[in-house]
């Protein structure tokens, strides 16, 4: 009996998206802003700015079954995410959150308890596993919304349900979520830092900002960072405005920050995961990858949104390639 090919896609990524209220005029959050209502989640932003890039992108989660859910999906799938593999609940609504401009950085206020997406656990992937993804990416927030959102992290990290495709693995630590999500029993702090180790040690390709492995582990550079998280494949440390470092085998790479006027920083941590991606996925090396992430980040850092427009990945390397800035690479 002929059996259907499953199918392919460049990157699943996994995890909650909710509904972004962002006032229109970028001004501050007040009662007579209007309102831009857009999909926002860190792995749904990685699959929206991969597929602008020009990749297939799946996005696998759960939304309420109301309106705001329709806008998520509508969202993304307008991005070119395919969003088959997202459950709609019944009984759970759409997560929310507002983004407030000011003068000292965006403020950011979530509504997100009992959410559809608290609600995911191992028991969906039996509507996933049958897709083939050349990777499967999620990051440090799904481990903290609820106990089975945990259970399916590291279901996907350790058991490996895609059985060969590498696990992309983004810290990306929120400790207002952790000291949230407290038992009473476990330091949220001492908490957060073994679980979100305990991921990236067993995972293939690792991003972590230098500030937020300063807080979660005490480190002081990306050197010893690299110390602590010494088993991923691929290593990358962003250091902000500065640069970013990858570490890979025994080879460090090092690229600094595109310089770029700051509209809303939000997203950026996943803009430089997806431009990284995507060079990943076009086989590009160490050093093209860091500047593919650089780039996608300015796009998102020079914008409103948590995802901004872009050329074909093939387009954007072509001039990366071009540019002069060479990158300093050493053996340790």
């Amino acid at each position: 009996m002929n059996q259907t090919p499953p199918q392919t896609t460049d990157a699943l990524t996994v995890g909650e998206t909710m509904v972004m209220v962002t006032p229109r005029d970028g001004g501050r959050l007040d009662a007579e802003s209007s309102f831009a209502l857009r999909p926002g989640g860190a792995e749904s932003n990685v699959a929206a700015l991969l597929a602008e890039l020009g990749h297939t992108t799946h996005w696998a989660g759960a939304v309420g079954a109301d309106r705001l859910g329709d806008i998520v999906i509508g969202g993304l799938t307008d991005h070119g995410v395919d969003t088959s593999l997202v459950r709609r609940d019944t009984a759970r609504p759409t997560a929310v959150y507002f983004k407030d401009p000011t003068p000292n950085g965006t403020e950011v206020a979530y509504y997100r308890t009992g959410s559809a997406a608290t609600a995911l656990s191992t028991t969906d992937l039996a509507a996933w596993t049958a897709l083939d993804p050349r990777v499967v990416h999620l990051s440090g927030v799904l481990p903290v919304l609820s106990p089975s959102c945990a259970d399916l992290a590291r279901h996907i990290v350790f058991d490996r349900p895609w059985a060969d495709a590498p696990v992309s693995f983004d810290v990306n630590h929120r400790s207002v979520l952790w000291q949230r999500a407290a038992d009473g029993r476990t330091d949220p702090a001492e908490r957060a830092a073994h679980t979100l180790l305990d991921l990236a040690q067993h995972s293939d390709i690792v991003f972590v900002g230098r500030d937020e492995a300063a807080s979660l582990w005490g480190t002081t550079d990306a050197e010893s960072v690299r110390a602590l998280i010494d088993k991923p494949q691929y290593l990358i440390v962003k250091d902000a405005a500065v640069e970013a470092v990858s570490f890979t085998g025994t080879v460090t790479t090092r690229v600094p920050s595109r310089k770029v006027h700051v509209v809303d920083a939000v997203g950026a941590g996943d803009a430089f995961a997806a431009g990284w991606l995507s060079g990943w996925l076009h086989d590009q090396q160490e050093a093209l990858c860091l500047k593919l992430g650089h780039y996608v980040a300015a796009q998102v850092l020079a914008s409103a949104s948590d995802v901004a427009p872009l050329p074909a990945a093939p387009c954007v390397i072509a001039t990366l390639e071009d540019e002069s800035a060479p990158a300093h690479r050493a053996r340790n």
